[in-house]
């Protein structure tokens, strides 16, 4: 009687999830000539203006997504002397520069015009990360040093915890920590203000370079590990509990999250150089995407959240239209990438 009953029970409709295509083909490539393949370094930023600055060389370049306009911002007048970082400021309005010298340059971007020229590290910059008014660097120096651009006197604390050079740095949405990643195979975690960090995280068995904050679950950060590691792990910042891992089997490069779906991004290096979305929590693979000859050493999104441009040694840029929009009411999402004229072009 309950089989009978079960298969004479009247039909239940089905829920129909809607799914979205993600395209496996790159929407523009720009070609970056002389972009450093090296791991360590973070050369790639884009703004909330909708702007992307580029490192090549000794040469930052501003690329507007909007127009497709292509304009050098600065050049470093010693052949030696690398840019080896970059990082917008909040409202886009200026651009942080990290150096082979040790120096971090500030610019005012509108009046292409350098404003601040500050010290405070014995080696490379290679890692960049705004808190409102406060400029964290990380060096191969292995410190961190926390600059108030506001003041003369811009150094305002030191960070020492990490014993090889800091290559990943990224301050919290809340602005309240800050996690630091070295080629030691440190995870760090600072609260704001104070000079011993809160947690040090060493499940990492190579460079944790690949750091990105949650933007819609508080304390939480997933960090990528170099190519002896190839683990993407999750972390509850508060407690320092590691949440999840999972074996990418790849070196990952860097991470990305989406503002609107519940997924991440990661790239990678050997063996295939690709860029990987995972649904979260489940970790489960979403797409791959490939074309990269080398590896995808940098990632940013876009300011309405929809496309990540990669970076890779293969010396292209590539834009995938990966994540979707923010689909409540009212909601508008500006800044996406134009993509007006050519699918290919070069920066220089």
């Amino acid at each position: 009687m309950r089989i009978l009953y079960t298969a004479n029970r009247p039909a239940q409709p089905k829920k129909v999830k809607s799914t979205r295509y993600i395209s496996n083909t790159p929407e523009r490539i720009l070609d970056a000539p002389d972009l450093l393949d090296d791991y360590y370094l973070n050369l790639l930023d884009w703004s909330e203006q909708n702007v992307l600055a580029i490192a090549l060389a000794q040469t930052v370049y501003l690329w507007d997504a909007a127009s497709g306009n292509i304009t050098q911002l600065c050049e470093l007048p010693e052949d030696s002397n690398n840019v080896t970082s970059v990082q917008w400021g909040a409202e886009g309005a200026y651009l942080a520069v990290g150096t082979d010298s040790g120096m971090v340059q500030l610019w005012d971007v509108e009046a292409q015009k350098q404003v601040r020229n500050m010290g405070g590290h014995e080696a490379r910059v290679g890692a960049l990360a705004w808190n409102d008014h406060v400029l964290s660097s990380g060096s191969r120096d292995t410190t961190i040093v926390n600059h108030d651009v506001r003041i003369s006197q811009h150094q305002v604390s030191t960070l020492s915890g990490h014993t090889q050079e800091v290559c990943g740095l990224k301050w919290s949405p809340n602005g309240e920590q800050l996690a630091s990643g070295g080629n030691d195979n440190v995870l760090n975690i600072w609260n704001a203000g104070e000079s011993t960090a809160a947690h040090k995280l060493t499940a990492h068995q190579a460079a944790v370079k690949a750091l990105a904050w949650c933007p819609w679950q508080a304390n939480t950060l997933a960090s990528g590990g170099g190519t002896a590691d190839r683990h993407i792990r999750f972390w509850n910042t508060q407690t320092g509990a590691c949440l999840n891992s999972v074996d990418t089997r790849s070196q990952v490069c860097s991470l990305v999250w989406s503002k609107h779906e519940r997924e991440l991004l990661s790239s990678h290096g050997f063996s295939q150089n690709q860029l990987t979305v995972w649904r979260f929590p489940s970790m489960t693979k979403v797409t791959e995407l490939n074309g990269h000859t080398s590896r995808v050493l940098h990632t940013a999104l876009s300011p309405d959240g929809t496309t990540v441009v990669s970076a890779a040694a293969d010396e292209t840029l590539r834009f995938w239209k990966v994540f979707g929009t923010d689909s409540k009411p009212g909601k508008k999402d500006g800044g996406g990438a134009g993509f007006g004229g050519r699918s290919r072009m070069s920066i220089r």
